[in-house]
């Protein structure tokens, strides 16, 4: 049995075209998941950073998440330039929002 933290891939010989796409829809529905979770995780954080007067922006904290967007990329054989670039939009769409919100 494969780890719950190492990702699982269908065998295409094993699957329908049906099934296959079954399995994107309910991939999509985790990811949307996961990036609520981490929005929700996020507007909280922004609201301590208002709350202690602290500044929108933490270029050390930023730079942190995309080294472990790289390395989460390695670890699981995935496109680093992929995976950086969407923790890059994450980043930045809630900076746009503490800023609004402030």
């Amino acid at each position: 049995m494969t780890p719950p933290d190492e990702p699982t891939e269908p065998n295409a010989s094993d699957m329908s075209l049906a099934e296959l796409r079954e399995e994107i829809e309910e991939i999509d529905q985790e990811l949307v998941q996961l990036i609520a979770r981490r929005t929700y995780v996020a507007d909280t954080i922004a609201r301590v950073k208002a709350e202690e007067d602290l500044p929108t922006t933490d270029e050390d904290q930023e730079d942190r998440v995309m080294e472990r967007a790289g390395e989460n990329a390695a670890r699981f054989d995935v496109d680093s330039n992929l995976v950086k670039a969407i923790f890059r939009l994450l980043i930045e769409l809630n900076k746009v929002e503490q800023r609004e919100n402030r």
